[in-house]
């Protein structure tokens, strides 16, 4: 089996040749990377739906705007919580101030000092334990995005959909995941590149009118 080099954190932004309703100017954030397939969650697909009305405990801790995402096409009837915790809070909520708060026990804690509750993914970017208390993240967590359903991929099914053009790949940046303009990202993400990536952030949104 050929080896997998891992994309884990970083963004798959659909190209305009993307023809996939699902994912028309999606920016995927991939969670997991893997030969045995990959797994992430649209960035830039809010629905009407508060997060208060779903997962009321967490509302106060979700990002403008303040509703669940579509993280994608699949299990729509899950949830996935997507925070970032900055370097310093990583740094000092190690497992013995954890280990203080109400409740702490219930979940382990990282050797690496990382929250209890939340698990890195890439850089200060985790995966949030939505059966923990809030209150043991409330301090730490710099955003927070609920997401119903994610994206999936099987074995070589995302290389195939890489090799035919379908998606640029690009680094992901904190404030990806908790922008306030999901509407703005594909763009936004383009116009940051700093190759010719960064002219297709003016393609436009129907190419026969152009």
């Amino acid at each position: 089996m050929t080896e997998v080099s891992s994309l884990t954190g970083r963004l798959l932004v659909a190209t305009p040749a993307l023809s996939d309703p699902n994912f028309d100017r999606a920016v995927v954030l991939l969670l997991d990377h893997d030969e045995d397939g990959s797994l992430g969650v649209v960035l830039n697909r809010p629905t009407p739906v508060g997060v208060g009305d779903v997962l009321e405990p967490w509302a106060a801790l979700a990002g403008e705007p303040g509703v669940v995402f579509q993280g994608g096409p699949v299990s729509l009837d899950s949830a996935l919580g997507v925070a970032v915790v900055p370097g310093e809070a990583r740094e000092h909520e190690g497992p013995s101030s954890a280990g203080e708060s109400a409740g702490a026990g219930l979940l382990p804690s990282s050797a690496m000092g990382d929250p209890v509750g939340w698990r890195r993914v890439h850089g200060a970017i985790g995966l949030v334990d939505l059966e923990a208390p809030p209150e043991l993240m409330a301090r730490v967590l710099g955003s927070l995005r609920i997401f119903a359903g994610y994206s999936g991929w099987g074995p070589g099914q995302l290389e195939k959909e890489l090799a035919e053009g379908a998606w640029y790949v690009v680094e992901s940046e904190p404030g990806d995941v908790s922008s306030p303009d999901p509407a703005r990202l594909w763009r936004a993400v383009l116009r940051r590149q700093r190759s010719e990536l960064a002219m297709v952030a003016t393609y436009p949104d129907d190419p026969s009118l152009n």
